[in-house]
């Protein structure tokens, strides 16, 4: 059977296929921009169509489904020692490079390290 306007199956669902096809890709594509990821990781857009057909072969329901895989969030290190305050009650300190309040040779202070109390007793 010959089709003049023959469209493909992905603008069916008056164009919604193609929608969430381009959400998916505008996901990956942040997702390859984002200087928090790997920036050599690969991606994906995984496309599940399902064809669910009447008993009559005469309708035809189809669900569509994208799914994008992306590159996950480079992880964030830091090293942390663990102290006693004043009062008994477990610190947990972040180590610097450089002693606090040091001047670095560009001339910049060196900061505070972040202090968390952690634990519910005291030793």
């Amino acid at each position: 059977m010959q089709v003049a306007n023959k469209k493909s199956v992905l603008e069916m669902a008056m164009g919604g296929i193609a929608e969430v096809v381009d959400w998916e890709v505008d996901r990956v594509i942040c997702n390859i921009m984002d200087p928090s990821t790997k920036a050599t990781a690969k991606r994906k857009i995984v496309l599940t169509m399902v064809f669910e057909p009447d008993e009559y072969r005469e309708r035809l329901d189809m669900d569509v489904q994208a799914k994008a895989t992306l590159a996950p969030v480079t992880p964030i290190k830091t090293t942390l020692c663990i102290t006693k305050g004043r009062g008994g009650e477990l610190l947990m300190a972040e180590m610097m490079p450089q002693v606090p309040g040091q001047i670095d040779m560009d001339g910049g202070e060196s900061p505070e390290p972040a202090i968390a109390k952690v634990g519910r007793m005291t030793y």
